[in-house]
């Protein structure tokens, strides 16, 4: 699923009013029955309605979701806020469609803001993504007014006062929705954590835009769906053997950290992979082969601490590097070692992180290597610097997968996805039962499992994050969010992988 940029969405508009032939009144009305049609199956006719309208087409939406509500028999009460006077065409025409017994409310002094109680149920239609200045003024103070009332808002399109692909100003005024229903086609906005206030719970309907226009444009934002990921799972055959699905190592675990090891591990093992050798500090040995009798163990020469790599390392096919190591000077050398004499994919994770962010001397040995980084936000920032804001974070994250030819899985609540071609793509499963210690450890036996199975590097990285987020989805169901542990996920792998294999309907 592409995300366009609000530009390219009018874009879209305007090729999809040309191609079919229809007007632009003709293509609105096909939004409000889409909002329409979902916001039935949330609220019941026994709710009343407010609906307040700016004076673009954001507001023109709001009056047409108005009359269809009221032929639905819902208790609807329009507000028209600010001078209307230089609406556009697209809003007077819905004005005039309104029936005779819906009579809208003007709203141009401060005084006529109206008090709601917290029972009442809103809809947000003031401004939609081409808003290019903050709002102020008596917008603002409206926006304030709803904020502050308690009621259930749902916004049309986009929360107003939110860009939709550029950093918002803080002197603005922003709608804080409790459901955002998008057409078509999320939002950059709404796949970034510092939004999530404003946005709440959001939802796309489709509303018939071009897919020609839409298949044909460039852009560099995604999102993965489950039929992008099922598309890429490779059936077994009958005469398969362990020898066909890869030989991963893991170079994981330390003195007090060792269950980082056992996680990465089990979920490795859960993910596909043929062999599995897990070298571990000497400390480690017998809780390994306890606790995952299937995986092979090495004994690294330090009793605590990762200090050296197998004699052997070339016949692996993957390696998987950092849940647990800590950050002793003999684990910074390990890693030097490993990035300077091994030519074999390396998921890279946890204090590997931590390590190559401190030297720039590893940096240096990141250049020419097949290599996957899965950092948490902070994990992140001290491999690139500090960041301003997600907007930055996300460029951040783009040049430096340009700059080191590298994949990055930035984990968060829509893990994001970079490439060696400056290309995102946004997850959309998980939950916030992964926000617990040991997730990031699964993730990494997860993608190490998937390289080793030779899928391609972006492969892995979509398919691994899309499967661990779907694995937390179905473990919630039976364990809730609060009560989740990274165990959890491993146990859901299966009915994850079980799910993602399905034919495609």
């Amino acid at each position: 699923m592409k995300i366009l940029t609000a530009a390219q969405t009018r874009e879209a508009d305007a090729y999809t009013i040309q191609e079919e032939g229809i007007s632009s009144p003709d293509l609105m009305e096909r939004a409000a029955k889409a909002f329409t049609g979902w916001f039935e199956n949330k609220f019941q006719p026994s709710q009343e309605v407010h609906i307040f309208c700016g004076p673009g087409n954001n507001g023109g939406d709001g009056l047409a979701v108005a009359r269809l509500l009221h032929e639905r028999k819902y208790k609807v009460q329009p507000y028209l806020v600010g001078n209307i006077s230089k609406a556009s065409g697209d809003f007077k025409l819905n004005l005039m469609r309104l029936p005779q017994e819906l009579q809208p409310t003007h709203v141009e002094q401060e005084e006529a803001i109206p008090v709601l109680h917290s029972k009442a149920c809103i809809i947000d239609a003031l401004f939609g993504t081409g808003l290019n200045r903050p709002v102020t003024g008596l917008y603002a103070m409206v926006i304030q007014q709803l904020n502050s009332c308690g009621g259930t808002i749902t916004a049309i399109d986009i929360p107003s006062g939110l860009y939709s692909d550029s950093q918002t100003p803080d002197e603005g005024a922003i709608i804080k929705a409790d459901h955002t229903i998008s057409f078509e086609l999320p939002k950059l906005a709404f796949l970034l954590p510092q939004h999530e206030q404003y946005v709440g719970d959001w939802h796309v309907v489709p509303i018939g835009l071009s897919q020609k226009f839409i298949s044909e444009v460039e852009v560099d934002l995604y999102c993965t769906k489950q039929d992008d990921v099922q598309q890429l799972i490779k059936p077994r055959k009958k005469f398969s053997h362990k020898g066909l699905y890869g030989h991963a190592l893991l170079l994981c675990g330390g003195y007090g950290k060792m269950g980082a090891a056992v996680l990465a591990a089990r979920a490795c093992l859960r993910s596909g992979v043929g062999l599995l050798t897990v070298q571990v500090p000497q400390a480690g040995y017998l809780i390994l082969q306890t606790a995952v009798p299937e995986a092979m163990a090495l004994t690294d020469r330090n009793r605590k601490h990762l200090s050296e790599l197998p004699h052997d390392i070339n016949k692996f096919d993957v390696i998987g590097v950092g849940p647990g190591i800590g950050t002793e000077r003999t684990s910074k050398t390990a890693i030097g070692q490993l990035l300077a004499t091994t030519s074999q994919p390396i998921v890279i994770d946890a204090d590997a992180i931590n390590l190559i962010a401190a030297s720039e001397k590893l940096k240096a040995q990141l250049f020419q290597k097949q290599l996957i980084f899965t950092p948490h936000p902070k994990e992140f920032e001290r491999l690139v610097g500090k960041v301003k804001n997600d907007y930055d974070r996300l460029q951040h994250l783009r040049e430096f997968c340009v700059e080191y030819g590298c994949y990055v899985a930035l984990k968060g609540s829509h893990t994001a996805i970079g490439t060696p071609e400056g290309k995102v793509y946004f997850n959309t499963t998980g939950n916030a039962g992964l926000a617990t210690g040991g997730t990031g450890d699964v993730l990494t036996g997860i993608i190490t499992a998937l390289v080793g199975q030779q899928y391609s590097l972006e492969e892995s990285c979509r398919l691994g994050v899309y499967v661990h987020g779907l694995a937390a989805d179905l473990a919630l169901q039976s364990v809730g969010a609060i009560a989740m542990t990274a165990s959890d996920v491993i146990d859901y792998l299966p009915k994850a992988f079980l799910h993602l294999s399905q034919p495609l309907q």
